[in-house]
């Protein structure tokens, strides 16, 4: 190049130092130096490339050192090829906002939708979803790429479990009106951005719909798509479904073995989960952080106290890893859910590192269960220290001292959370319905069957009294006499869903519901014999593990 004159013309320039940047960077850079006048096309060739190294740290600082360098260049300014490359690489949202900033300056408004998407993906990433549907709606004409983004936005930018809901809802929404661009057609990147968002909701209707669309248009099924398959089946209720998925890959990795074991645990087959941890392990694949998390999960779900405590152990023995702050979190929960609250105390004052917000919510929970109200003081003062506006944290010791009539220290906490400005997240639950979410809060009236369904309930508890059910009212945690109690009960918001699903679904279907709490005791023994008396499966997705209710029994035994 440099003896027939090449070197003088850009665009073989390019080339050279593309190549040379993934073969040896600093000869890239030497040949760039050596440009009398470099052009925006080489810089812009020469960031791209030096970003697409493996050594992200080190390149990124060189791929903004290059571009400060065009900044000072008066020869040149950045253009629509600049900024793409630059904002994969921010590593804070300041640094963003601030390259944000160039791009009004130097290209106006009048940015093509490549530099859009960049900025779409750059807000979605700090969970700025807002902005970056505000950024996607001025798209004229999105490419699939374009909806990828923020379809994949919507599983990513996620804070609670309250936005979780909503935000899967907007993918759907989202995904529907891709579905009316005739030249627009989803690919894996599509479908597991869709059947991540159906996972969520627990809507099964479209998960079916997204599989029989891999089947039907014979898209690959590889590790990605198996893998949100497994999950949204798990997720949805069908574990059988999600094991003929796993079973049915040409090929597992490790994260297929996690959402299978995972999908096990939630659903209280842990003596399963376990088996296929060894299994795994015969595969010759090491298991990872989430390995060792969702099968000590499953161990807890149905106290396999020693098993679980063996998987942590082998972190260490089996692996020579140092078991992490979510590990000590499994353990902690493994512990206080069996009942060894002390235990699970002394595991976590003894713990290398300091404990966080969430072991600390999960041993005050488990001294909530059995009564243990010192453990549960001193939970709740370190939840204070580290966590002070999370309502979570005041309920669950205001609910302690409720179930001991307590109710001074009900008021005490009560009025601290008021001082604070801190208000309890309602429960709400899903119910599917002829492929529609149906979501209620407690005492809702809002629903268009309202009437209907407040009718079903009056006629749902006269029959659970004809059956003997006597109301916990030991769940209402107010200071109220036994009628009021018993009153209050039934309106929670899963009462209301099933009472639209018996009015409005088939009878032999199933009912599957979604809460965002843990299901109380009450509502627990309620829809077990509601099962008996209407002959309907029911499923239950709570904030901790699902609850298969059966011809008057439940899936959970009675341990969660």
């Amino acid at each position: 190049m440099v003896t027939t004159g090449l070197t003088h013309h850009t665009y073989p320039l390019s080339k050279l130092l593309y190549l040379s940047s993934t073969l040896a960077l600093p000869h890239a850079l030497t040949i760039f130096n050596q440009i009398p006048n470099p052009t925006i096309f080489l810089y812009n060739t020469l960031i791209s490339s030096v970003l697409s190294s493996t050594n992200r740290k080190c390149e990124t600082q060189l791929a903004f050192s290059l571009y400060e360098r065009v900044l000072w260049d008066k020869t040149i300014r950045p253009n629509s090829h600049t900024y793409p490359s630059l904002f994969k690489a921010c590593g804070s949202h300041l640094h963003g906002l601030a390259l944000h900033a160039h791009v009004l300056k130097f290209l106006g408004l009048a940015y093509d939708d490549f530099v859009q998407t960049s900025l779409l993906n750059f807000y979605a990433k700090y969970g700025k979803l807002g902005v970056a549907r505000c950024l996607f709606d001025q798209i004229r004409s999105p490419d699939l790429a374009t909806w990828n983004s923020m379809l994949s936005a919507y599983g990513s930018g996620v804070t609670s479990e309250e936005e979780d809901t909503s935000v899967s809802m907007e993918a759907l929404c989202l995904f529907t009106e891709m579905q009316k661009n005739p030249l627009v057609k989803p690919n894996e990147v599509t479908l597991v951005a869709l059947v991540s968002a159906c996972a969520n909701l627990g809507a099964f209707c479209q998960g079916i719909w997204a599989h029989v669309y891999v089947l039907k248009y014979n898209i690959k099924l590889n590790y990605y798509v198996g893998t949100a398959l497994i999950d949204m089946y798990s997720k949805c209720g069908c574990l059988d479904l999600a094991y003929q998925v796993f079973d049915e890959l040409p090929e597992r990795d490790i994260l297929c073995y996690n959402a299978m074991i995972g999908g096990f645990g939630i659903h209280g087959y842990g003596h399963k989960a376990l088996q296929l941890f060894e299994k795994m392990k015969f595969q010759r694949l090491v298991p990872d952080d989430v390995t060792f998390v969702v099968t000590m999960c499953a161990c807890s779900h149905v106290g396999l106290v020693d098993e679980g405590c063996k998987v942590f152990e082998s972190i260490n023995e089996d692996y020579g890893k140092e078991p992490k702050l979510e590990h000590y979190g499994c353990l902690i929960d493994l512990l206080g859910r069996a009942g060894r609250v002390q235990e699970a105390e002394e595991k976590l004052k003894g713990m290398p590192m300091k404990p966080n917000a969430i072991l600390w919510r999960s041993l005050l929970g488990a001294a909530r269960v059995h009564g243990n109200l010192q453990v549960g003081e001193i939970a709740l003062k370190h939840l204070l220290e580290l966590e002070p506006e999370t309502s979570g944290n005041y309920v669950l010791l205001s609910n302690m001292y409720a179930s001991i009539n307590r109710w001074e220290d009900v008021k005490r906490v009560r009025k601290l959370m008021k001082d604070h400005g801190i208000n309890k997240m309602p429960g709400s639950s899903l119910v599917e319905v002829n492929g529609a979410m149906h979501q209620f809060l407690i005492g809702d009236k809002t629903h268009l069957w309202s009437k209907r369904i407040y009718s079903k309930l009056e006629e749902v508890g006269k029959r659970l009294q004809q059956y003997g059910h006597k109301p916990r009212t030991k769940e209402v945690l107010f200071d109220i006499d036994e009628e009021e109690k018993e009153h209050a009960l039934t309106y929670h918001s899963e009462r209301l869903a099933i009472a639209f699903a018996l009015v409005a679904s088939d009878s032999t279907a199933p009912i599957r519901i979604i809460k965002n709490l843990r299901v109380c005791s009450d509502c627990h023994e309620s829809t077990k014999l509601i099962s008996k008396i209407y002959g309907r499966d029911i499923i239950v997705r709570d904030r901790i593990r699902f609850h298969h209710f059966k011809n008057g029994t439940c899936s959970c035994r009675d341990y969660w």
